[in-house]
């Protein structure tokens, strides 16, 4: 099991997600280089009116993993999606930079985990763009997800 950072956020009144058919796969987006905390994307989408962090988990650029959004709690990370699914944000700019060996293996972990939890198949593991209209989660970490879903089959 990868280990979770908790980061015991405070959260304006959410709602609980109806049920875990997919986890969502997203990227910073903005300069190459970006590894901003779960306490700092907490503060950014707070400012933008949101309950606080959109994303259930944040995988930092040293693979370290945080907590964001309580698990069970329905997400603000795609517009389609939120009401059954899991958001994870990989720090960084995917259509600028490679995603780091330790953030891919994080990303594999948490995945491997999350469908054991909730019984979910690799199929389920999904980019963002996969679901709305987006670039994210950038060309060379949407690239990586066939083998991140090869991976949690063969475990």
């Amino acid at each position: 099991m990868v280990h979770i950072i908790e980061t015991n956020l405070n959260f304006a009144s959410m709602l609980a997600r109806d049920s875990t058919r997919r986890l969502i796969i997203h990227h910073t987006g903005g300069s190459a280089g970006d590894d901003f905390s779960a306490k700092e994307l907490h503060i950014i989408h707070g400012g933008q009116g949101w309950a606080g962090i959109g994303y259930h988990l944040v995988i930092r650029k040293d693979g370290s993993v945080e907590r964001g959004r309580p698990i069970w709690a329905r997400g603000a990370h795609s517009v389609s999606g939120n009401h059954d699914s899991i958001g994870i944000h990989v720090c960084g700019n995917f259509e600028l930079e490679e995603t780091p060996i330790a953030q891919v293996e994080s990303l594999f972990g948490v995945c491997a985990d999350l469908c054991r939890q909730y019984g979910l198949a690799p199929a389920d593991i999904i980019g963002h763009r996969d679901q709305d209209a987006t670039a994210c989660p950038g060309q060379e970490l949407y690239a990586l997800l066939p083998q991140i879903r090869k991976q949690v089959q063969q475990n």
